[in-house]
């Protein structure tokens, strides 16, 4: 088991300013007033624990974090002090907030807190330097503190000051959010109980080739659903109409499925569609099976002996990560093989022990969708993060913290 720096190892926290790094770049939406309020915090909801549990040891908490991509330049729009509220209703503390994250006014602000208080910082990212991972800007962040916590996995595949930078210069550990998000990912992917099987699903194989010759690699069954099952039927000479296919991708989708043979993984692909061809809600559409597909009609979802054949392979499986839909989920009635497997291994789950694991903002969409994302394992509110992650590649904000 990989070992990281948690927040034990920092010592004593009574009296020290400690700054959290937070992912609170949540959805957000305009009320009646005009006023930007959050739609989904589940964000805020992860950060918590950490923040709380450092306020009652007697920190000083100083929560940084970005929203959205101002690109260096201030934003307004983008700002940070409507996220004050809502933290302070998750944690139940009060949150004060200053409209920068470095300079002296912010030190004086800081070395005004009261032990155990709450202070939210402006958005790093009003600083090009922050992604930069620019070694001045880290060190006029870390004037802010004498320790620091990464707690926002979906910002760790970035190398920037706030997440790579800083931990140069300050004693650094994972939060409680970051340490379990590491744990169940490790156990999901690097240590699992087999049999094991990925559902990779979404509209293009050119944004998942890396983590499909991952996976065929790791996994015992692979799921491979959404518009880049059409490059991998294309690749097996299957007509797809004019469905979303990459065809200048079908040669890697051939070696894939070559590799997948090499390593005794088991793909699935559909046997059987939904097409229609119109792409729009409630469309006139009819199910056939794949080697039936017209040339003017596209591909939209899997059909139900595809979801048979997907959902009895679950059966027999022990751990499961999922990323991505079966269909374009989003328009009824494409949006009936995503929910009746997620529904599925949602059950499996519950009543049989399966290791659910699902992340990707899609991913947490459809499951949301289904109405089963509370009955997963565990789901990441990282994208590019669990990805990267699913890719087998190292995460710079992970690599720093390594005991």
């Amino acid at each position: 088991m990989t070992i990281f720096k948690n927040i034990e190892s920092l010592g004593p926290l009574e009296g020290k300013r400690v700054l959290v790094r937070a992912d609170l770049n949540v959805p957000m939406a305009m009320n009646d007033e005009g006023e930007r309020i959050v739609t989904d915090d589940t964000r805020i909801q992860s950060v918590t624990p950490t923040i709380k549990f450092l306020a009652e040891k007697g920190a000083r908490v100083i929560v940084l974090s970005h929203f959205g991509r101002p690109l260096g330049i201030r934003n307004i729009d983008l700002s940070m002090e409507p996220l004050g509220q809502p933290l302070a209703n998750s944690t139940r503390l009060p949150v004060s907030y200053i409209n920068d994250c470095i300079g002296d006014e912010v030190l004086e602000v800081i070395d005004a807190l009261e032990n155990g208080s709450v202070l939210l910082l402006e958005n790093v990212r009003f600083y090009k330097e922050e992604i930069k991972n620019d070694t001045n800007f880290a060190t006029e962040l870390a004037r802010n503190a004498d320790l620091f916590i990464n707690d926002a996995f979906s910002c760790c595949h970035r190398a920037h000051a706030s997440t790579v930078g800083i931990t140069k210069i300050l004693p650094s550990a994972a939060g409680f959010a970051l340490e379990k998000e590491l744990l169940i990912l490790e156990g999901a992917l690097e240590k699992p109980t087999h049999p094991l099987a990925a559902l990779v699903g979404g509209a293009k194989v050119s944004s998942k080739l890396d983590v499909l010759s991952h996976l065929v690699e790791k996994v015992d069954h692979l799921i491979i659903g959404g518009g880049m099952a059409n490059t991998f039927l294309a690749a097996q000479k299957v007509n797809v109409g004019v469905s979303l296919c990459e065809h200048d991708l079908i040669e890697k989708a051939s070696t894939i499925l070559a590799k997948a043979l090499s390593n005794n993984c088991l793909i699935y692909l559909p046997t059987d569609v939904i097409v229609a061809k119109e792409f729009k809600e409630n469309a006139q559409s009819r199910t056939t099976n794949t080697n039936d597909v017209q040339y003017d009609e596209m591909i939209l979802d899997v059909g139900p002996d595809t979801v048979k054949t997907v959902c009895k392979g679950l059966e027999a499986c022990k751990t499961l990560i999922w990323n991505g839909p079966l269909g374009a989920f989003e328009i009824s009635p494409f949006d009936t093989a995503t929910v009746a497997v997620a529904l599925k291994a949602g059950e499996l789950t519950q009543s049989a022990g399966l290791i659910s694991v699902a992340g990707g903002g899609d991913t947490i969409a459809a499951l949301n969708h289904a109405g089963i994302a509370n009955q997963f394992s565990h789901i990441s509110t990282a994208g590019g993060a669990f990805l990267e992650w699913m890719e087998g590649r190292k995460l710079p904000g992970v690599q720093v913290l390594l005991a």
